[in-house]
């Protein structure tokens, strides 16, 4: 049995939709974070199953990478986290403009 391409896109656009959601709501820089990585994952799942239409795999060569550079970017963004935890004791963003000024 063969999935239809709109449930791909449709599980897709209710991951991209919680991850903005996620973005715009919490204050928590990790949590904002994996709300950035929901996002990603849902660009991911549209390139691969937009390339199960395309004979040379170009789609998923392109997940693949952006697999690799979510990896990048989150390992350098913890790393200023935590960065900004040493120097704010906190990692609430609310908390952090507010100690900035």
């Amino acid at each position: 049995m063969i999935i239809p391409l709109s449930y791909f896109l449709l599980t897709a656009a209710l991951l991209f939709s919680i991850g903005l959601a996620i973005v715009i709501i919490k204050r928590n820089a990790i949590v904002v974070l994996m709300g950035v990585e929901l996002m990603l994952n849902a660009a991911n799942l549209n390139l691969v199953a937009f390339s199960r239409f395309d004979p040379d795999l170009t789609g998923q060569f392109f997940s693949l990478f952006v697999i690799i550079v979510a990896a990048a970017e989150i390992v350098v963004a913890l790393a200023l986290v935590l960065k900004v935890f040493q120097h704010f004791n906190t990692v609430h963003l609310d908390e952090i403009a507010e100690m900035k000024d």
